[in-house]
């Protein structure tokens, strides 16, 4: 090979220029995709080392009320001195309030003193759960408008679990030790598996009916696109009353029809429900399908199938040595897409079971553990979980896709 054939290894200064002038207009959105999406990414990373619960979001703080009461000999000032946590101890504690010394009576509580026209009381530590009252004696003779002149202060020091360096293993041992975490990642695998399979199915059939030209053919192509385009909450109940084991109309039908001898509690009752939810999904999603695979078969070139009818060729060998081949680029991107969105799906099991019967997956798993049972820690160890298994599946999907179809 000359040398002339051979590409420039060197870095020119006008490409140099054009890098960094791509890099700067990249910026923006290397920025906006950090901040959108790796920063809560590495959140919940970082809650699911640590043992973690609802009430442990807000760190512990001393919080504090100031009334008046009594008359006369009576009067007297009440601090009510609270820890707002209730295992965690608050060090330090430091209440400051304006109140002018000639107008206290009497001895203060421990660590008070007065100093000038202030009140300050100090306190090595409250423990967790602290709520006392601090009384303070008051002249008969004070006035009304000092007395409520400015609001008392509270400052103290507490451990915050959420941004301390202690980590452990604790949700990860919780979780795989629960003894039902395989069953639900069985539940996920045929939820997520069927449904995408389903929605391809359904979606690359309803494409193979409406690639012809016929009347009323762009009506029949918006119907289909209705239950993808539907709010979910509106068609999930649609599918609860339709189903309905006492009113509804699918359950009727059967009866009468002598299918059923009596009525089937089609989402409350295993393993029925979980078949009934992955119909949903398939009947839901497969529109999405569907117009991926329409719009690629009308751009597949129809002199192939001239020839293939002047050869004889039936319809299925058409579609099988034809069509499909042509398909498989977009049927694996599809494949890609809607199994990850499957496997991450909450709200539609949510509204239809509510992850009962059979049918919790991985996420109605972090639900529960995060805002049922209040533990967030462990929820975000799922979440993590839920991130491990999508990543595995995408880096097998690339490895295979990319020997069959160049990906």
């Amino acid at each position: 090979m000359s040398d002339r054939s051979r590409a420039p290894t060197h870095t020119t200064p006008l490409a140099r220029r054009e890098a960094r002038l791509a890099w700067g207009m990249m910026l923006p959105t290397l920025i906006s995709v950090a901040l959108i999406v790796v920063l809560p990414l590495l959140a919940v990373f970082w809650i699911s080392f640590k043992p973690i619960s609802l009430a442990d979001l807000r760190a512990p703080t001393p919080v504090i009320s100031e009334r008046v009461r009594g008359e006369g000999e009576e009067r007297r000032a009440e601090y009510r001195l609270r820890n707002s946590s209730q295992d965690k101890a608050i060090r330090n504690v430091v209440i400051e309030d304006s109140l002018p010394s000639d107008l206290i009576k009497g001895p203060l509580p421990d660590g008070c003193a007065a100093e000038g026209d202030r009140l300050i009381c100090r306190m090595d530590e409250i423990e967790g759960g602290y709520n006392e009252r601090l009384i303070v004696p008051l002249s008969p003779d004070a006035d009304e408008d000092e007395l409520e002149n400015g609001e008392p202060v509270v400052t103290g020091e507490a451990d915050n679990i959420l941004t301390n360096m202690e980590f452990t293993l604790k949700n990860f041992t919780l979780i795989f030790n629960s003894g039902e975490f395989m069953s639900v990642l069985g539940v996920t695998l045929f939820y997520t598996v069927f449904g995408t399979l389903g929605a391809l199915v359904a979606g690359m059939f309803a494409a193979q009916l409406l690639n012809h030209s016929f009347r009323f053919q762009g009506i029949l192509r918006g119907l289909f696109l209705f239950p993808y385009v539907a709010p979910v909450i509106a068609v999930a109940f649609s599918w609860l009353i339709l189903f309905d084991p006492f009113t509804g109309s699918a359950n009727a039908l059967l009866v009468q029809m002598g299918v059923a001898d009596e009525t089937i509690n089609f989402f409350g009752t295993r393993p029925l429900a979980l078949i009934m939810v992955t119909s949903f999904e398939i009947w839901r999603y497969f529109p999405m399908a569907f117009l991926f695979i329409l719009a690629r078969m009308q751009s597949i070139d129809s002199d192939m199938y001239e020839a293939a009818d002047m050869d004889g060729a039936s319809p299925f060998q058409k579609f099988w040595y034809l069509s499909l081949p042509q398909l498989l680029g977009i049927l694996s991107v599809l494949f890609l897409l809607r199994f990850i969105w499957t496997f991450n799906k909450f709200d539609d099991i949510f509204l239809l079971t509510g992850g009962n019967a059979g049918t919790r997956t991985l996420t109605v798993s972090v639900y529960d553990q995060a805002f049922a049972v209040s533990n967030i820690g462990a929820g975000a160890a799922v979440a993590v979980v839920i991130f491990g298994c999508l990543l595995m599946f995408s880096a097998v999907f690339f490895k295979i896709m990319s020997r069959e179809e160049g990906l």
